[in-house]
């Protein structure tokens, strides 16, 4: 009695439904999580034939697969198990997995059913088949736009090779252009420059201030073409890759004193250049040539933008670790607005005024202190002055 009490208590509390049926298909017994999943009361189904809990077409072939397992044997679904589908008393239809044993019990066969609910699996499944399909779609869709892009991408490389291209030949036609245009210039301005120099000479014995005045105007007007010419021959190797310095050690002292006195030469009247060296040592190991440059370029621009009766500074310092130039002049300064662009080419301070210039120095500067490893920096106020360091390290 206990036994039976026990698997009754077994039954009757189980999570999965269990229905038994006779040998003609009728319902002997259904416990409590059936009758849940079906929505019927026990004495609803008991002594119905259990199709009436199977929508079509297991309603209709069902007493069928009874009859031909008892004729054969041969289980299609006793001892097997499948999914098959319940219909609900409201007349839903839901998904389960049937297991179903032979039992010999009190000499006749009886069948158990147990029934496992796969609604939540199938809703699971369905889920994520929706997932893939969204996925497959949205995959589909990137697939095409990383197609249209490879394909936009591909187009833009094309018309960028041809813009290159035609990029290429015409940096070449101005390369050519500045070339051919820096030689026939230099030769008429020689030519110039050269009949200054008679004509200062022939009438230096009238002493008429009024010709000194305007062969001082012609000369001035040469070194301002010359300047403007060299800076635009200094661009165009800088933009075509054709500058490399090329390191010598030199005698950094010799070296400034050489350009102080040629720059003192075309100084305004009354201003001094006064040249410094600091420090034990004065050999140096740079490219002379790319040197002088930034240094002439600097002292230029503190003679240009400097009034008459001023001092100019510069001065150099070698250290253990690097040797530094500077010029400081009194002129006019940089506004501070103007300061952020300086060193960018064709650029001009606003207060400039009609004081000629390109606007390329401070650029061809930086980009030759630059190939040297050089840094430079520089300190300014209006009308106060204008300070230059380059720094190379040693």
């Amino acid at each position: 009695m206990e036994n039976a009490a026990l698997l009754k208590a077994i039954i009757e509390t189980a999570i999965d439904g269990i229905i038994t049926i006779d040998e003609r298909g009728k319902i002997e017994t259904i416990n409590p999580a059936a009758c849940n999943l079906f929505q019927y009361s026990p004495a609803e189904v008991i002594g119905k034939n259990v199709n009436a809990l199977m929508p079509s077409p297991y309603k209709e072939n069902h007493d069928g697969y009874i009859a031909r397992y008892q004729r054969t044997h041969d289980p299609h679904i006793i001892g097997i198990g499948r999914e098959v589908q319940g219909l609900k008393k409201d007349g839903s239809v839901f998904p389960f997995r049937l297991a179903v044993s032979e039992v010999q019990f009190l000499g006749r066969k009886v069948y158990t059913g147990f029934i496992h609910d796969l609604s939540r699996e199938k809703d699971a499944e369905e889920k994520l088949r929706e997932y893939a399909t969204k996925l497959e779609e949205l995959v589909e869709e990137r697939t095409h736009s990383l197609k249209e892009t490879v394909e936009a991408l591909q187009l833009a490389k094309e018309e960028v090779s041809i813009s290159l291209e035609k990029e290429k030949e015409l940096s070449q036609l101005k390369s050519r252009f500045v070339s051919m245009a820096s030689h026939e210039f230099r030769t008429p301005l020689s030519a110039i420059q050269l009949s200054a120099v008679l004509i200062e000479k022939y009438s230096a014995q009238l002493d008429n201030p009024n010709i000194a005045k305007h062969i001082n105007k012609i000369k001035n007007a040469i070194s301002n073409l010359t300047s403007i010419l060299n800076d635009f021959l200094s661009l165009e190797k800088l933009e075509a890759g054709k500058v490399e310095p090329e390191f010598t050690e030199f005698d950094i002292v010799k070296f400034g004193e050489e350009i102080t006195e040629e720059m003192q030469l075309v100084a305004k009247q009354n201003q001094l250049i006064v040249y410094q060296h600091t420090g034990a040592g004065s050999a140096a190991k740079l490219d002379p040539a790319l040197l002088k440059n930034c240094i002439i370029n600097l002292i230029g621009n503190a003679i240009k933008y400097s009034g008459e009766n001023t001092f100019i500074e510069f001065n150099t310092e070698i250290s253990e670790s690097q040797l530094t130039i500077t010029v400081k002049d009194n002129g006019i300064g940089i506004p501070e607005n103007d300061q952020k662009h300086l060193f960018e080419a064709f650029f001009r301070a606003h207060n400039t005024g009609n004081i000629p210039g390109t606007g390329l120095g401070l650029n061809i500067v930086t980009r030759y202190a630059t190939l040297m490893q050089g840094v430079i920096k520089f300190q300014s106020k209006v009308n106060k002055g204008t300070s230059f360091t380059i720094s190379f390290p040693q």
